[in-house]
């Protein structure tokens, strides 16, 4: 079969089902790995904001009154047409997220396994029947979706962190309304809004408005439409985020997925093979521009010495061989903002006096691999958020010490622990405060039905499988009274003992 026409026209918003041109003055979309333009970008504006939220509230009631069979075959036809333009989403990412091949064809890979599982979440969707003391009166549990969503999604996995909200959402009878990040409006949102069309989702389920935080950020979440807003990104814009839904009028539920500062520890009697690679995969993917990248490397005293040699030279052996080298780990820092950022907390680590074992100078965006060691568990990198190709490793006295100095953190998104004694690492991993542990594996981790997120700062809530079926719906409680019900005269018909009740 020949491959599908490329999609083309990323210069226009989709809202209500057509394509439009934004209100607000387009922006360029630049590629990181070479830092010269793509083209030009719609941005939309508050009354573009209005008439997206509008046209989804018009349209949900008829999508979520549709057979879940309905539902579910518009997400199963995505699916089909992601396999087609496979090739084609992924140099999309390579292009405008600044991604390697191999993540990539991660990112496809977790993509479309979002909608073979939207596929599937309308024929979750259950209600309940519960029993009561009331003679006479049946109580049900109805499960419906709250309405409209609202999805704010960053740029480091853009295409992964739409998918996970939006099409959950929609798959449970919501209409979306897509504010993509700035750095990748495309991956993260126009590219849906054709993949959608294509596969006949009714015209103003969906609607994609790219524009900027300044401009329509605050409205965003305070409309009064959006009964849930999804958001994935920093802990401090989630922050703001979060004070702007309680301001609102109407009162928003949060999906909050925020920073991390996951710990990948290594127990004495860790396999140091396993752990290396583990270790070089979940710190460097991507750069280490995940969430839940590994931003700690944690290992215990009688074994730390050797662990730093072996990974050092893993480390070291990595390929840097450019966007179209299937073997390329390390691609470009997003923007130059995001580089300064790292480039100041590699300044912090060597003003710290720590160990510095590789390194090196930025080629553009594209920044080496850096690795320290000897670093101090509360000193210069304490509770920070890395977002770039930098490790630093740390040294716990014991298992206790590890536990401590993993848990030393105001995040709590995922984390992992290395030893041959299985057991061993339950217990441990069930004493690490964070929403997900992994024992002998790596930190990062997201699969369609398995619970996502995390504690303290870093997030509310959980995506994937139930658990987005939970988020984007509400339980409306109703009762059926089949017979007279006798109400009490007096006081003396609720004392103690008697079979009268007023609440059921």
């Amino acid at each position: 079969m020949p491959a599908p026409t490329p999609y083309d026209g990323f210069d226009k918003l989709y809202l209500a089902g057509a394509w439009r041109t934004g209100r607000a003055k387009p922006a360029r979309n630049l590629n990181p790995w070479t830092e010269q333009p793509i083209g030009e970008v719609p941005q939309a504006n508050a009354e573009d904001l209005e008439d997206a939220y509008q046209a989804a509230k018009k349209a949900q009631p008829d999508w979520a009154a549709k057979l879940p069979s309905e539902r579910a075959a518009v997400f199963a036809a995505a699916a089909k047409i992601m396999e087609a333009r496979r090739d084609e989403i992924i140099g999309w990412l390579v292009r405008e997220a600044g991604s390697t091949q191999l993540k990539a064809a991660l990112e496809w890979k977790a993509v479309n396994g979002v909608m073979l599982e939207a596929a599937s979440l309308p024929y979750m969707v259950e209600g309940r029947i519960l029993p009561n003391d009331t003679p006479g009166k049946e109580s049900r549990v109805y499960r419906k979706p709250v309405g409209v969503v609202g999805v704010i999604s960053p740029w480091n996995f853009p295409h992964q962190l739409s998918a996970r909200s939006l099409a959950p959402a929609m798959a449970v009878g919501n209409a979306v309304v897509l504010k993509p990040a700035s750095d990748t409006p495309v991956t993260g949102g126009l590219f849906f809004a054709k993949l959608f069309e294509e596969a006949g989702l009714p015209a103003g389920v969906l609607s994609v408005i790219p524009g900027p935080g300044r401009e329509i950020g605050d409205a965003f979440v305070k409309h009064p439409i959006p009964r849930v807003i999804s958001f994935t990104g920093s802990t401090p814009v989630g922050r703001g985020i979060g004070k702007a839904a309680y301001e609102a009028d109407i009162i928003k539920r949060l999906e909050l997925e925020l920073g991390g500062d996951s710990p990948i520890v290594v127990l004495a009697d860790a396999d140091l093979d396993l752990a290396v690679k583990a270790a070089v995969f979940g710190k460097f993917l991507h750069q280490g521009q995940i969430c839940m990248i590994a931003n700690r490397l944690v290992v215990e005293a009688p074994v730390y010495d050797e662990f730093v040699d072996r990974f050092v030279g893993a480390v070291k052996a990595l390929p840097i061989n450019g966007p179209d080298d299937p073997t390329t780990m390390i691609g470009p820092i997003i923007n130059r903002q995001q580089l300064g950022s790292v480039q100041e907390l590699i300044g912090k680590a060597r003003d710290a006096g720590y160990r510095q074992l590789a390194g090196g100078d930025p080629d553009g965006l594209v920044l080496p691999p850096h690795v320290f060691a000897d670093v101090e568990a509360e000193g210069a990198l304490h509770r920070r958020e890395i977002f770039g190709p930098m490790a630093p490793v740390i040294r716990a006295t014991d298992e206790a010490d590890a536990l401590r100095i993993a848990n030393d953190t105001d995040y709590g998104l995922s984390s992992s622990v290395f030893t041959r004694d299985l057991e061993r690492g339950v217990r441990f991993a069930r004493a690490i405060e964070a929403g997900m542990a992994h024992v002998n594996d790596q930190p990062v981790n997201d699969l369609p039905f398995s619970p996502f997120g995390g504690e303290k700062n870093s997030g509310i809530g959980r995506f994937n499988g139930r658990w987005a079926v939970d988020a984007f719906t509400t339980d409306q409680w109703v009762t059926l009274q089949h017979t007279p019900r006798p109400y009490p005269a007096d006081a003396r018909m609720l004392s103690p003992g008697s079979t009268e009740s007023v609440g059921g």
